[in-house]
């Protein structure tokens, strides 16, 4: 007897998904179970974990943060570069910000759980703080004094063109003093949370500022890696951090230097990717060889 056509699809494909559950579902991650389980892979199938005075303390392959019960950068470490994965470094939720270049103006709003930093802000927030704490400039192109972005919203006669009859610094929620005083003769105003000032017709106008062309914070102390766990930090950010960690620690800074180079890997195959500096190897370095009272 043969089957009507309809019950017949429904049957071929119930086989096709109990293959597939089988094939993909049992039989592959077994498979991958199995072979992370190989002599020389089995270290880096759990984690590459890394373990000091008997204990582990953090992992090869992803990074962490160091940082005190508050969440306060600890002065005596190299600190990693930020981490968008969940609230940090979170192997469960690793993840990028997903903005790009043409986020620049912030959302306002009264309530802090509502509002949210475009990535200009957070750019210029995290080289406000890392210049601070390194003791060197934080200053950024197209951010302000107090580290939000200096973007303006320009309200034109006949919108696109005609006379400037209107300038919000949208980043910047009254009663701030705006970065600008006035743009083209028009006094800036602080924004109001909860205005869309783009949306009502304004011009985004990023304003570069009086910032050094090369900033002395580099881009990986301000930025996130694609994954959010990277574990290392470029030799320039390593660098910067040299005379806080050489000073934190009453150490000579060239010997800090020479341990950072110890622990520079360069480019893979001499030509992939570029130099890095282990973060986690660096900071335990630090605490065998000059360890604080």
């Amino acid at each position: 007897m043969r089957l009507p056509t309809w019950l017949a699809q429904h049957l071929a494909a119930l086989r096709a998904l109990l293959v597939f559950t089988v094939l993909l579902g049992l039989a592959y991650p077994l498979a991958l179970v199995a072979v992370g389980r190989i002599p020389g892979l089995a270290d880096r199938a759990d984690g590459s974990l890394v373990e000091a005075d008997g204990r582990r303390v953090g992992s090869a392959l992803i990074g962490q943060s160091f940082t005190d019960a508050d969440g306060n950068p600890v002065p005596r470490y190299f600190q990693s570069r930020p981490s968008a994965a969940g609230a940090g470094y979170d192997p469960t939720a690793t993840a990028a910000s997903n903005l790009g270049p043409e986020s620049v103006v912030d959302t306002l709003a009264t309530d802090p759980a509502s509002a949210t930093l475009s990535l200009l802000s957070q750019v210029c927030a995290r080289s406000r703080a890392v210049g601070e704490f390194n003791g060197v400039d934080g200053r950024r192109p197209y951010c302000t004094d107090d580290g939000v972005g200096a973007v303006l919203a320009v309200f034109r006669r006949d919108g696109l063109t005609g006379p400037v009859t209107r300038v919000v610094s949208v980043n910047q929620a009254a009663p701030a003093t705006p970065f600008l005083a006035s743009y083209q003769g028009v006094p800036v105003e602080p924004a109001h949370p909860g205005e869309d000032y783009v949306a009502a017709g304004g011009l985004v106008t990023p304003i570069r500022g009086d910032a050094p062309e090369r900033p002395a914070v580099p881009a990986d102390a301000v930025t996130a890696s694609g994954s959010g766990l990277d574990p290392h930090i470029s030799p320039a950010y390593a660098d910067l951090q040299v005379a806080r960690v050489a000073r934190e620690r009453g150490v000579d800074p060239a010997r800090i230097r020479d341990l950072v180079a110890t622990h520079t890997a360069g480019r893979g195959l001499g030509f992939l990717g570029a130099p890095r500096v282990d973060v986690l190897a660096l900071n335990l370095a630090l605490d065998e060889r000059f360890p604080t009272r």
